[in-house]
């Protein structure tokens, strides 16, 4: 039969392990938590980077090769950085009429939209919806990925917060402008005009401007103007009667 010294010294060999366990849990938790703050202020560093500098590569483009790669394909891109004032007007009016009508007057998030999009989701019960503005999306295109995960958009929407005050308007256009999506392995506008059009994309007009916009939401799935052509006349039409409406302001140093 056990004394209680001997119980007491039984209890306390059992508790160690669960002790080394917390602490071990502690500390990886600790660990991640610095890894995410690091990786946080590196993406920060490349903000404020961008203010003069163009980035090389978009962690788009990334994904886009990976998948190119695992499918046993040799990834394309095709990319010619251009500066904003060498981008037909028609392309960005095409652009804010289709994915951002209130570019100028946020802070990075419509927020009208963003509620129309969290009632949608509620409403079918999956997190699907998109109402992401240019800031948003460039975000997304230069640091992150495809995913809807809820902490990836969450760490979009500090990434834009801060983006939004580090960068003028006018940039965070000339970047998107010059990254966008248009195809496969077509990034930019003036790829894009090239490729679809064989001009230049300052010489883009209206009619061009408003097919390369229709393109964006879904250039390699339901906007892909090769397998659904008609779905992007349609949505081309549209956007030219939008964009009549699009004023861009002269000063964009906003």
């Amino acid at each position: 039969m056990l004394t209680m010294a001997q119980m007491v010294r039984e209890t306390k060999v059992i508790a160690r392990p669960k002790a080394s366990w917390r602490k071990w849990i502690k500390w990886t938790i600790l660990a991640l938590l610095v890894i995410t703050i690091l990786y946080h202020f590196y993406i920060l560093f490349l903000v404020f980077r961008y203010k003069t500098h163009n980035p090389q590569i978009t962690a788009m483009m990334q994904q886009r090769a990976s998948q190119a790669k695992s499918e046993g394909k040799t990834p394309v891109r095709e990319q010619s950085w251009v500066p904003y004032n060498k981008i037909s007007s028609n392309l960005v009016r095409a652009l804010l009429a289709g994915e951002d009508q209130k570019f100028f007057d946020h802070d990075g998030f419509d927020w009208e939209e963003l509620q129309k999009a969290i009632e949608k989701d509620w409403e079918e019960k999956k997190f699907h919806r998109g109402a992401s503005t240019i800031s948003q999306q460039l975000v997304k295109n230069l640091f992150l990925s495809t995913s809807k995960n809820p902490l990836r958009k969450l760490h979009e929407a500090l990434i834009t917060w801060e983006m939004e005050q580090i960068l003028t308007k006018r940039r965070i256009l000339e970047l998107y402008l010059n990254v966008i999506e248009f195809g496969d392995g077509i990034y930019g506008a003036e790829a894009a005009a090239r490729h679809y059009f064989n001009t230049s994309a300052a010489g883009l007009s209206a009619e061009q401007s408003a097919f390369l916009a229709a393109v964006v939401p879904g250039p390699l799935g339901a906007y892909n103007p090769i397998t659904h052509r008609s779905r992007v006349e349609r949505r081309k039409n549209l956007l030219l009667r939008l964009m009549r409406h699009v004023v861009i302001p002269k000063d964009l140093d906003i």
